[in-house]
């Protein structure tokens, strides 16, 4: 193997993706530092037209105020649609009745489980910071947390907690484990033996 090979082999995943480092509270890139605040999705299944009207123009009024604002939505429950694929694959080929009416009753389950979270989104505003000085980026942050609270969000700046899991979710699409790794394969260290 030439010496190219093993290198790019050692890479960490962080390293594949381009992430340098994951601080407090931001995502940083060999580009940029992308800050990610959290908002916190409102049914407007229950909200009139008017109000959901209100709710537009505010996020417009966020959205004009601030030119570098990125958005992001992603699921943070698990998608079960290969799972349910292939348990009716199963099903069409499963001789013994005793276990096609255990996959029945599984499938149902599992439509169950994701009627319930079909609504399960979270909604992340953006911000890329670039050869920002750094005693103007804190105040610069507070004021669009405070923009976004003023035009009736409830918003809060991701922490680094909030930073992995997303990333597990991005990436992973795993909603299950506890968060992004610092190290790679990290959970599967015993230490002490």
């Amino acid at each position: 193997m030439n010496r190219k090979k093993k290198q790019k082999e050692k890479e960490s995943t962080r390293a594949l993706i381009g992430i340098t480092e994951i601080t407090s509270h931001s995502l940083v890139t060999e580009h940029s530092e992308l800050v990610f605040f959290i908002i916190k999705p409102t049914n407007i299944n229950v909200l009139s037209d008017i109000s959901i009207g209100a709710r537009i123009y505010a996020l417009m009024n966020v959205l004009k105020g601030i030119a570098e604002i990125e958005m992001l939505c992603l699921n943070s429950r698990e998608n079960f649609e290969d799972v349910k694929s292939n348990m009716r694959i199963r099903m069409d080929s499963e001789q013994n009745p005793a276990i096609r009416k255990l996959l029945v009753q599984d499938q149902t389950y599992l439509d169950r489980m994701q009627v319930q979270m079909a609504t399960a989104r979270e909604f992340l505003i953006i911000i890329r910071l670039r050869n920002e000085r750094e005693s103007d980026v804190q105040p610069y942050l507070s004021r669009i947390e405070k923009s976004l609270k003023d035009q009736g969000f409830t918003a809060s700046k991701a922490s680094e907690p909030d930073i992995k899991r997303m990333l597990g979710v991005y990436y992973e699409q795993n909603v299950t484990t506890e968060s992004f790794e610092d190290l790679d394969g990290e959970r599967w260290v015993i230490y002490g033996e």
